[in-house]
């Protein structure tokens, strides 16, 4: 692992904690973040050591955002010309987008622990993410509506998935805040937690569990359950096929049935 400017990056008992550190910015996404978060998913996806993912803000917050110095940067470079200003900032976009699509496109779970402020960019980065979990007095706000835009990282496109089309229009065309509580009854998070320190605790578990399970199986089982997104279920059904006609091949079914039967834990390779 490399040394990261906006993030602090963590691996022990295959739990990879992945940490947004700039916490006297309100952890906000500057250049570097979107940089970051592209190189240190890649070396997750790559790193077999690495079976869950827990993302988190340092500090008292999870994220404010995109860094408006940064949008402000992207301004200044700007010039007259319409369709060369328009090109410019379509790929500013797209670059933008490719950040979080190293999220959802990671193989292994990534699991959001969300306190304090989730706003604009943030909604974004954790749609992208497999659950989410919140602390009850956590703020979740889709901010871009206030600032005049579309939000165009990812929310639009992965938050109906989640919490429904009609709940993500009320937020979307709002803005209004809502918390953890919420949150929860909407279903944008899965549980909620009294403060932070009980969140990290709580989601760490949650993450060991999966950790101890085969990771052929969770593999398959994300790969299937992100397939069907943008798939029919007959699709579906003919990919898993496939798909369990290698998979269930592995060492980890035999090791998981003599566990299960045997009543003990099972310890899977890598």
């Amino acid at each position: 692992m490399s040394d990261y400017q906006a993030f602090r990056v963590e691996l022990a008992d295959k739990i990879a904690h992945v940490q947004i550190n700039r916490p006297d910015k309100v952890n906000a996404m500057n250049a570097d973040f979107w940089r970051e978060i592209i190189e240190i998913f890649r070396w997750i996806d790559a790193t077999d050591a690495v079976r869950v993912v827990v993302l988190s803000g340092a500090g008292k917050h999870f994220s404010s955002g995109i860094d408006l110095m940064m949008l402000a940067s992207v301004g200044a470079r700007l010039g007259k010309d319409v369709g060369r200003n328009a090109e410019a900032l379509r790929r500013v976009i797209l670059d933008l987008q490719a950040s979080f699509n190293a999220v959802d496109n990671c193989r292994k779970p990534v699991l959001a622990a969300i306190q304090g402020y989730c706003l604009g960019g943030a909604i974004d980065l954790i749609s992208a993410c497999d659950m989410r979990y919140a602390t009850l007095d956590a703020q979740f706000s889709i901010k871009e509506i206030d600032m005049g835009m579309a939000a165009d990282v990812g929310t639009l496109q992965r938050l109906p998935r989640i919490i429904g089309d009609g709940m993500m229009r009320e937020l979307a065309y709002t803005g209004r805040s809502i918390d953890g509580v919420e949150a929860r009854r909407i279903g944008l998070v899965n549980r909620t937690f009294d403060d932070q320190d009980a969140l990290l605790a709580g989601v760490m578990q949650i993450a060991a569990e999966i950790a101890a399970k085969s990771p052929v199986a969770v593999r398959g089982t994300k790969e299937m359950i992100r397939y069907m997104r943008d798939h029919r279920v007959d699709d579906g059904l003919e990919y898993i096929a496939t798909w369990n006609a290698a998979m269930l091949q592995s060492e980890d079914l035999r090791l998981a049935m003599t566990a299960h039967m045997s009543k003990q834990k099972a310890e899977f390779a890598d």
